[in-house]
């Protein structure tokens, strides 16, 4: 009983190498014994039919058939039962490793169409070029075998246009793997697509094998790369309402040019151009004409193959607005009133395809908070030719109201499950509710801990149960950084720190930091617990010591040492509450003789000589309705804060601030974001504000100005020109993101802006002389500072850089000034 994959031919079964002639031949009589035996004459790859019976002739007569033949068809219809099993030729492969492929173990009875199966089983693991099966008189089967080859190296020759790393991650043959002719194929066809891909679509691929010793062969990719084609033109037909050249800035694929040399996309490609055409469909329909259709997109070839010429013939029709809309539900739990409400398009305005997913979005995202997890949604459309209108009917199709059966955690390998737990608004067993997924996801997103958050649902157990997919992908959280850096505020910083986001992975946050400049020198320690005593409070304590020299702005030195405690918990889903209490001393330290007679120091530095001790609790009231912590498009957040010195100490004062920013975006590309920020301070119990604590405003919080540039100054005599800070500011800021058709990995955001604000208010007893007569040399009024300009916020390995180039509109002559100004940050 012998059996194989190839055709049931007793030509095909001799081996072309000795050793397997021989095998058969020495097999052959014993093959030949048990089919007489057995009734089992033939191969065993599988029963065939016996041959036809010669044509009987009239008048003929009919001949008997044999006995023997008679005895044998009821015979071939009994198995064999195996003895043993034998595996030859196998080199590399273990015969174990045959053996646990094989479907057949000793004592089984097989038959020809189970020696079939296990020819074909043996064969699918592709490791055997060849397989052969045989039953021997004496039961033994024998397993011949030919192992394919081992892959000992992958050479690419005659490729220049694409790199022998790309084309290494393209194809699946690897040394060390196995070879198969199929597996070749394919890879023949992956790299003939990258070429195609790339413009080259008279590239051609042929491989060869180089054969070596030990079953190894060395696999070749004989690579003709050919001409790269690009496109000569792009023509249109039938179009009327929009140009060739706006059709042109729609699609992707574009016309070669001399000055393309970063693009790929001046190449013909088949598929590229499928896609343009989904993307013209998509221009024309979100601009009324619903009827539109690129009737054909004919290729064709230059005569040199150099480049394809390619013309479409577009049907625009007539241009559309939106006439009924309707909405029908099965459920009247859903009010079709209040869904009409949240969808964006109205009657009669102008058709966009765009508007009906974003209705679809909305639609889905209002069922979801009511409960629904699965909905279906289908907007049907009704053309009105004679009316040139759309009516368009959105059908709901709701489930039952489902709950949370579980919520599984997905691709956390550091941060703990409890940590993404508690960030989740829903737990099992909840009404599903897809607003309080959405400010999970934002949670998550807003811990900085993850790159990318999804959260997805599932059917769970039951019609009414809803499994939650919460998947994340960890980014580092930990962070050791050794720098140095230049800047126009600090001429020259070096820093040294050590962060940590997600300590332990509990998301406990970790800051201990030194940073020194011409500026500032400073060292703080910080930690942070999310979860005090396992409950929403986020507490923590400050350590920190800093000196500003501020001798440039103003003619004195700051110094401060201290620490502070802090506690912060949230009243709802959006507002966030904080306190604190720091304990500090202050120092102020002014060149020597400053304020020595006729030195020319004005009271409102020489008062302020010495240490005092601040003790201040304080709190912060934060409003967040923005839709993304990290990247809003609309929404706006609050902040209102308050301080109050005099907790014992030498210092007492009252400080409040409040700041309000909103965000509209008009695409996620064009964010316009509008902020405004004051603050005032006041001392009680006859203390005078310290110039320590006042407010100092230019640089990074007014783009345009010096540092300190705006504000009250002390001009005596002309020379000292110091920056006294004031008591109030208020500062309102008009930004609008806008693209700068750079790839986002780049990290590169440009934002147009306008300032506009002041600074003011000085304690009388510094801008009033003798008898209450306003002292000459103090300037302190609330005059209007206005700048605009264009910033860059560059995300850098080396840390965040910004730019800002500023044209001043309005100032006064006492000011500080700047047209560019470059700074970088640490971000903890």
């Amino acid at each position: 009983m012998t059996s194989r994959r190839q055709p049931p031919m007793v030509s095909r079964m001799i081996r072309q190498d000795a050793s397997a002639l021989r095998f058969v031949r020495a097999l052959s009589p014993s093959l030949l014994a048990l089919a007489v035996a057995a009734g089992l004459a033939g191969p065993a790859m599988a029963q065939t039919a016996p041959p036809p019976a010669p044509a009987i002739q009239p008048g003929a007569p009919v001949e008997a058939a044999p006995p023997a033949e008679a005895e044998a068809a009821p015979a071939q219809q009994q198995g064999v039962t195996i003895n043993r099993i034998l595996v030859r030729g196998n080199q590399r492969i273990d015969q174990t490793t045959v053996l646990s492929y094989l479907p057949i173990q000793p004592g089984d009875t097989v038959d020809p169409s189970v020696l079939d199966v296990a020819v074909r089983t043996l064969t699918r693991t592709q490791l055997f070029a060849d397989v052969q099966l045989g039953v021997q008189p004496n039961g033994d089967l024998v397993v011949e075998i030919v192992e394919n080859p081992i892959i000992n190296q992958v050479v690419f020759e005659g490729n220049s246009a694409i790199g022998e790393s790309k084309l290494i991650e393209e194809v699946t043959l690897k040394p060390r793997g196995i070879y198969t002719r199929a597996r070749i194929q394919e890879d023949v066809g992956k790299i003939v697509e990258l070429y195609r891909l790339s413009g080259r679509i008279s590239a051609t691929v042929t491989p060869k094998i180089v054969q070596l010793d030990q079953n190894r062969v060395d696999v070749v990719f004989e690579i003709n790369e050919g001409p790269e084609t690009g496109v000569r033109a792009i023509t249109f037909l039938g179009n009327s309402a929009f140009s060739d050249s706006d059709l042109r800035e729609v699609m992707i694929t574009e016309q070669s040019a001399w000055y393309r040399l970063f693009t790929s996309n001046d190449n013909y490609d088949p598929n590229r151009l499928d896609y343009d055409r989904e993307q013209l469909r998509k221009f024309y329909t979100n601009r009324g004409y619903y009827d539109f259709r690129v009737l054909s997109a004919i290729s064709e070839l230059a005569p040199d193959s150099s480049a394809f010429g390619i013309t479409l013939t577009v049907d625009e029709g007539d241009r559309y607005n939106f006439g009924t809309i309707e909405i029908t539900t099965e459920n009247d739990r859903l009010n079709t009133d209040f869904l009409k409400l949240l969808l964006p398009i109205r009657t009669g305005q102008l058709y966009e395809s765009d508007k009906i997913e974003t209705a679809v979005d909305a639609l889905t995202f209002a069922a979801g908070s009511a409960g629904y997890a699965f909905v279906e949604i289908n907007p049907t459309y009704r053309a009105n030719p004679e009316t040139d209108t759309v009516d368009v009917t959105f059908a709901i199709r709701e489930g039952q109201r489902v709950y949370v059966d579980r919520i599984n955690i997905i691709g956390n390998t550091r941060t703990l499950d409890n940590v993404i737990r508690r960030e989740m608004m829903l737990t099992e067993g909840d009404a599903f509710n897809r607003t309080l997924l959405e400010r999970s996801r934002n949670n998550l997103r807003g811990l900085g801990f993850f790159k990318d958050v999804t959260i997805d649902e599932a059917r769970g157990s039951a019609p009414d149960r809803s499994v939650v997919n919460v998947s994340v992908i960890e980014q580092p959280t930990g962070e050791l950084s050794v720098g140095a850096g230049f800047s126009s505020v600090d001429a020259f910083v070096i820093n040294l720190g050590i962060t940590e986001r997600n300590f332990r992975g509990r998301g406990q946050n970790v800051v201990a930091r030194a940073e020194w400049g011409s500026l500032r020198q400073q060292i703080d320690f910080r930690f942070t617990e999310p979860k005090f005593l396992g409950r929403d409070l986020r507490a923590g304590f400050d350590a920190f010591h800093s000196r500003y020299d501020l001798s440039e702005y103003s003619s004195y030195d700051y110094r401060s040492t201290g620490g502070g405690l802090r506690i912060s918990y949230p009243l709802n889903g959006y507002t966030l509450l904080s306190t604190r209490y720091f304990l500090k001393s202050d120092e102020i330290i002014v060149p020597s003789g400053f304020c020595s007679t006729g030195a020319g120091g004005s009271s409102a530095l020489c008062d302020q000589i010495g240490s005092f001790i601040n003790s201040s609790a304080g709190y912060t009231l934060l409003v967040d309705r923005r839709n993304d912590p990290v990247r809003p498009t609309r929404g706006w957040t609050g902040t209102i804060r308050q301080d109050f010195a005099g907790i014992g100490g030498d210092v007492n004062y009252v400080k409040s601030e409040a700041e309000v920013s909103a965000y509209w975006g008009i695409t996620p590309s064009w964010v316009v974001t509008a902020t405004t920020s004051m603050g005032y301070i006041s001392g009680w119990g006859g203390d005078p504000i310290r110039i320590n604590d006042r407010f100092f405003k230019g640089g990074n919080s007014f783009r345009g100005f010096e540092t300190a540039g705006i504000g009250p100054r002390d001009l005596t005599l002309g020379t000292n020109n110091d920056a006294l800070g004031g008591n109030f500011y208020a500062i309102g800021t008009l930004e609008m993101t806008l693209p700068n058709g750079l790839p986002e990995e780049y990290g590169i955001r440009t934002s147009l802006f306008a300032d506009v604000g002041t600074v003011g208010i000085l304690d009388d007893r510094y801008t009033l002389g003798a008898g209450g007569v306003p002292n000459p040399a103090i300037v302190d009024d609330l005059a209007l500072r206005a700048s605009a300009g264009l910033s860059i916020h560059w995300r850098s390995p080396m840390g965040p850089i910004r730019f800002d180039l500023s044209h001043i509109l309005g100032k006064e002559d006492y000011d500080k000034t700047e047209t560019f100004r470059f700074s970088t940050s640490t971000q903890f």
